[in-house]
């Protein structure tokens, strides 16, 4: 069995990414937490890891040639996961390029649309409409079309559960939040709950949940911390 991988972690979206690829490959690994509300991502010690100082980051001690490697950037470490274990990338070259271009698609549109609306819409000190509307429709526009990549496939990069998967779902899993509606969205509410019933996505969604400190979205209140959302 090999050492475990250092997991640099805080309960986010783009952490959970990286908790649940760990959980579905089975790989093991032991947990740092990186307190990005106290700042620990501005330490000396995280920041060689991960110069951008954002979470999360690994440490696997038995890296390219059984050498120690750190990596960060979310999608950066699903790519090398996947290819370390041959799992969750699909099976040939054309697989692998619509794995691969709908995991860009994450990290280049969804996460930081999807990121500016939870903090116009939730944190900003002073509203700002155009800023909230923009974005509430960015991110709407983005979940048709994750809505209708749906409608033919049943998982994002075709008939198999990727790293794709494992990079959109934490984020469209905050859809509550982010204001958003399923009703026109079967597709996409299908998925989500098919996700939500896969044991590893769960334990990847629920590594120190309570950390978080929010509990607005329904799911995870009844899958994660078992309470009614009507709070009856």
């Amino acid at each position: 069995m090999q050492d475990p991988i250092a997991l640099h972690y805080w309960p986010t979206p783009n952490g959970w990414k990286i908790a649940i690829a760990l959980e579905e490959m089975g790989l093991p690994y032991e947990v740092n937490l990186v307190d990005i509300s106290a700042g620990d991502q501005f330490a000396a010690d995280f920041l060689a890891i991960a110069p951008n100082n954002r979470m999360p980051a690994i440490t696997d001690p038995t890296g390219p040639d059984g050498e120690p490697v750190s990596l960060f950037e979310s999608g950066a470490i699903l790519q090398y996961l996947a290819r370390k274990t041959g799992q969750f990338y699909g099976e040939s070259e054309r697989q692998r390029l619509v794995v691969e271009q709908w995991l860009m698609w994450q990290m280049g549109g969804l996460g930081p649309m999807a990121g500016q609306a939870h903090h116009f819409l939730k944190y900003a000190p002073d509203p700002i409409p155009y800023a909230k509307d923009r974005y509430r429709a960015e991110v709407a526009r983005l979940y048709g079309v994750l809505d209708r990549q749906l409608a033919q496939n049943q998982y994002v990069a075709g008939d198999s559960f990727t790293i794709a998967d494992m990079a959109i779902w934490p984020w469209a899993s905050l859809w509550e939040g982010q204001e958003q509606s399923l009703e026109d969205k079967p597709h996409m509410a299908r998925w989500l709950d098919q996700l939500w019933a896969r044991p590893g996505v769960v334990a990847g969604r629920s590594l120190e949940a309570a950390r978080r400190g929010d509990r607005s979205d329904s799911r995870a209140q009844q899958v994660i911390f078992g309470q009614d959302p009507t709070g009856q």
